[in-house]
């Protein structure tokens, strides 16, 4: 692996370590066969979520000291631990997809953070079915198992493009028109934000839109996706990082000019 410097290494040497250990104990012996139940806003919420979530509480906080801010949380505990933080605080999704999870498609993923000043700084997103591990530090460059990305030159017009989009969280009349008049080739939809953005940066998604993505969504995922020399932004703001820290509408893409000629479209008429 590379990393950006020797004391970023081991720090993110020691984090993977612990994904590796939490997925193996706690997620994969649960696969297609977790007890779960509906949450107050509709989503899944399963034992391994839970089991996952108290394994990270406690790990994350012994490799760098600082509060956690945790997907099944209760909103009063996520916004203490941030004020809590000092300037550092780890964002974790322990199972990012839990609907796929649960349903048994392979499509799902542990998601980490170190957020410092209330942006990304590391960054890292495992699937443990796939065994694909994708990690970012600032400045590092990101990588998944070792390979630099992005691991594929994409499209160079938005015609051409694949697109992931999210349509049932977009504003009507965007979804619409997307729908029935996509400026983009084809699309795809795989039901996990925090990997959504990977395949971004690996290059095998050209744009990505979602209109409202959690800190815990987005927070590993805009990072890696920075490193690999992606572009993002906001349906409302340029500044990815200006817009509210909790849920954000967003845009992004690998290639510079797709991405610009994505945001417009996607902006005009909003």
């Amino acid at each position: 692996m590379r990393y950006a410097d020797n004391a970023n290494r081991h720090t993110v040497e020691t984090v993977i370590a612990a994904v590796h250990q939490v997925a193996r104990e706690a997620i994969v012996p649960r696969f297609m066969k977790a007890i779960h139940h509906r949450k107050d806003d509709g989503t899944l919420l399963s034992e391994a979520d839970l089991a996952c979530q108290s394994f990270l509480l406690q790990r994350l906080p012994e490799i760098v000291p600082c509060p956690v801010i945790g997907e099944e949380m209760s909103r009063a505990e996520q916004e203490a631990a941030l004020e809590a933080g000092n300037g550092d605080v780890w964002c974790i999704d322990p199972i990012d997809g839990t609907t796929n999870f649960v349903n048994g498609l392979p499509v799902f993923a542990v998601s980490i953070a170190l957020l410092r000043e209330r942006k990304p700084r590391l960054g890292i997103t495992y699937n443990p079915i796939t065994n694909e591990l994708f990690y970012a530090w600032e400045g590092g460059g990101a990588y998944v198992n070792g390979k630099r990305l992005p691991l594929r030159r994409v499209a160079g017009s938005l015609d051409q493009a694949v697109a992931n989009v999210d349509l049932k969280r977009l504003p009507r009349e965007l979804a619409v028109r997307i729908a029935t008049a996509p400026p983009f080739f084809s699309q795809r939809n795989f039901g996990s934000s925090a990997l959504e953005w990977c395949q971004v940066a690996a290059g095998r998604i050209d744009v990505a839109v979602h209109g409202g993505q959690m800190l815990w969504d987005y927070a590993a995922g805009c990072l890696i996706l920075k490193e690999a020399g992606g572009h993002m932004c906001t349906l409302e703001q340029d500044d990815f990082h200006a817009d509210d820290l909790w849920r954000r509408r967003i845009v992004a893409a690998l290639d510079p000019g797709v991405f610009a000629a994505w945001r417009d479209w996607l902006r005009a008429d909003l």
